[in-house]
């Protein structure tokens, strides 16, 4: 998922220095959405392995 936000955050780079703004902007909207849920994602697998951890011992 980190991978697809990196390539829509470049291509938002890409557009917005050629001028298409309309491009840019929903590309780097899409790169933050897609970068959120990663971070939410990998907090959740953060809080779990911290849960198995603590049942094993």
């Amino acid at each position: 998922m980190l991978k697809w936000a990196l390539i829509f955050l470049v291509i938002s780079l890409i557009t917005g220095f050629l001028g298409f703004s309309g491009v840019s902007s929903a590309t780097a909207t899409i790169s933050k959405v897609l970068f959120a849920i990663a971070l939410v994602i990998f907090l959740i697998f953060i809080v779990l392995a911290l849960m198995a951890g603590s049942a094993v011992v």
